[in-house]
């Protein structure tokens, strides 16, 4: 007798209701991003921290030369962010007044004279510009199409015919390349100074450190000033390393962490494991393990990244809205727990830990 097929309960009218108000939220998500956008544009945060961290609508549109006709709109458009916490209000005035929240206060302009008002998280403005480019939105849009495709094209190439943060992107739109490296930089220098702040102990007792994908430096410069017996080198490709020249506080190494790292105690991969595959990560933390000495001499690798595992479900969605976003634009992903460990396994080390979780980003150490 054939088996039946189950049965579907038919959902309350209640329920159908709130599907459809989440099917509304779920589909217009994206005016939320533009909205974001909107206000980093018009300068926003930075004219609100300008004005001591509060300001009124009226005052925004007069400070920032905005058409006081548009105001009705920018009133609305600020009812938005301040429900998504981007910002906070004080309605007990006529006027009402705006003030920078945790979030809006990494939205204040980099280049302003009072930018750094978080300390050791710098100014996201090209990080949200940068996701929000036209060219990201586009290879999103053609999500669909690619994944029928047969073709091992990635899906920003197959859509546009270039690859982020390589040459082929100056080619197509040498602004938009800026902009994608200028982001790049500064979402990955987010957040390293509570690592040194609540993760010490990662560090103390290194003698020597390779910063894999170090870039220009400024992160092993901010471990020589808390750790100044750390002997620091910065592995980079030759094209980010250009003319820079050792200085007696950082080294710079030119080559490509997949053939070579050089030799310390320590090696360091902060936000770099989730741009590749997993076979090209097998073969960079292979040559982590070539790179560093026996656990016992205090050989180990330091890896900074997400690790898609939160209970709280805003920072679980940021971790998985992180993985898609992978897609997007390369060949790598987020990971959780057990595909990091299957990593490091496959790559012939012995044993890992997770020191701590700060914010959707997990310290690593994994021994040889």
């Amino acid at each position: 007798m054939a088996a039946q097929a189950p049965t579907m309960l038919a959902p309350t009218n209640d329920e159908l209701l709130q599907a459809q108000a989440d099917l509304w939220r779920h589909s217009l998500y994206f005016i939320t991003s533009l909205c974001l956008q909107c206000v980093i544009k018009l300068g926003i945060p930075t004219a609100i921290h300008r004005a001591g961290g509060a300001e009124s609508l009226p005052d925004l549109v007069t400070a920032l030369s905005l058409q006081p006709s548009k105001l009705p709109f920018l009133r609305r458009l600020m009812r938005l962010l301040v429900h998504s916490g981007v910002f906070a209000a004080d309605h007990t005035t006529d006027a009402g007044t705006y003030r920078l929240t945790p979030l809006s206060c990494l939205l204040v302009d980099g280049n302003d004279d009072g930018a750094a008002i978080v300390d050791g998280h710098p100014s996201q403005v090209t990080t949200v510009l940068a996701m929000g480019s036209r060219h990201c939105v586009e290879a999103a849009m053609g999500l669909a199409d690619w994944i029928k495709k047969d073709s091992p094209s990635l899906l920003f190439k197959d859509v546009h015919g270039a690859t982020p943060f390589d040459e082929s992107m100056a080619d197509l739109d040498p602004e938009t390349h800026g902009l994608l490296n200028e982001g790049l930089s500064a979402h990955d220098g987010s957040g390293f100074a509570a690592v040194l702040r609540e993760c010490r102990e990662v560090f103390q007792g290194v003698e020597s450190l390779t910063d894999c994908g170090g870039g220009d430096g400024a992160t092993a410069r901010t471990i020589v000033e808390a750790f100044p017996h750390i002997k620091c080198t910065v592995l980079d490709l030759p094209r980010v390393i250009g003319d820079k020249k050792t200085d007696g506080v950082v080294s710079y190494v030119a080559g490509d962490m997949l053939s070579f790292i050089p030799p310390a105690q320590a090696v360091m991969l902060k936000v770099v494991l989730h741009h590749w595959s997993d076979e090209d990560c097998v073969k960079i933390l292979a040559q982590c393990k070539k790179a560093i000495p026996s656990r016992e001499a205090g050989g180990k690798v330091i890896i900074i990244n997400v690790v898609i595992s939160s209970t709280s479900r805003p920072l679980l969605e940021a971790e998985l809205l992180m993985d898609v976003g992978m897609i997007l634009i390369g060949k790598g992903q987020q990971r959780d727990e057990n595909e990091w460990c299957d990593l490091f396994e496959k790559a012939g080390f012995s044993d890992y830990k997770i020191v701590k979780k700060l914010g959707i980003r997990g310290i690593f150490e994994v021994y040889p």
